[in-house]
């Protein structure tokens, strides 16, 4: 049986992949929908024409993943597509923040991560596909969102690494970094503090973010960054010392954009 993992597929960018993907995998025979919250889960799974497979975990429970796997293997499952979607940002100075909430974004954000794709590799084949949701914010630090950023670094330098680990098995790895998605991504985030005013006029779609990430994935394409703002950014990050770039940044926020 030939299935696709989304997490986070409850709101959000999550669900819209599994929207889009639903016309584009004709030759998938499952989704396998994951994150925590059950309700959420059914609207999206009564709207797809695919079978798909609800299943309620909070993805870094090691005993879920367990779990998870065991699915696989009685199933005979293989995962043709994974995407890991699921995470959370908290903005705000660090020193100010929960330590616990700053450890669960690395805990859900790069653990849960890690471990879901390792697990999965032995079930993918040839041409089997992960998308890894980043961020913009993987390109340099983000005063004030400095937990986050720092674990889409990491998604990114990681899946990028594993894409080259990986492409002599014909699996592909593609790293979506948007800038800011209109999703209640934010609902979340701005509870402890706001982002930089001028990030918002660079806001896009999900809609807009998944189509590009699977045409990219589609063409085995190790980077997915939407919108030009943002790819500009990119070159910014790659050009220009970060020093500058963050005193830059210091100045439009002490001037309130």
């Amino acid at each position: 049986m030939n299935i696709a993992i989304i997490t986070g597929a409850s709101s959000g960018i999550g669900m819209e992949f599994a929207l889009q993907m639903d016309s584009y995998f004709v030759t998938i025979d499952e989704f396998w929908l994951i994150a925590r919250n059950r309700e959420h889960l059914e609207e999206v799974a009564k709207v797809l024409d695919h079978k798909a497979r609800i299943i309620v975990m909070d993805i870094t429970d090691e005993k879920k993943q367990d779990a998870l796997e065991d699915l696989l293997i009685e199933k005979n499952a293989v995962v043709r597509v994974l995407v890991n979607a699921a995470g959370f940002g908290v903005m705000g100075p660090f020193s100010e923040q929960e330590r616990m909430t700053a450890q669960d974004m690395v805990r859900l954000n790069c653990e849960a991560l890690t471990a879901l794709t390792h697990r999965m590799l032995p079930y993918m084949r040839k041409n089997s596909r992960i998308l890894q949701m980043a961020s913009s914010a993987a390109f340099l630090p983000q005063p004030d969102f400095a937990v986050y950023a720092a674990t889409k670094a990491y998604v990114l330098s990681f899946s990028r690494a594993l894409g080259e680990e990986l492409r002599e098995a014909g699996i592909y790895v593609t790293s979506v970094c948007p800038g800011p998605v209109d999703t209640p991504f934010f609902d979340i985030a701005e509870k402890t503090g706001t982002t930089l005013s001028i990030k918002k006029y660079t806001m896009v779609s999900p809609e807009k973010v998944v189509a590009l990430a699977l045409k990219d994935s589609y063409h085995k394409r190790s980077m997915s960054v939407c919108s030009l703002p943002i790819k500009c950014l990119r070159c910014l990050s790659k050009t220009v010392p970060h020093s500058f770039l963050l005193k830059g940044m210091g100045l439009l926020k002490k001037k309130g954009l």
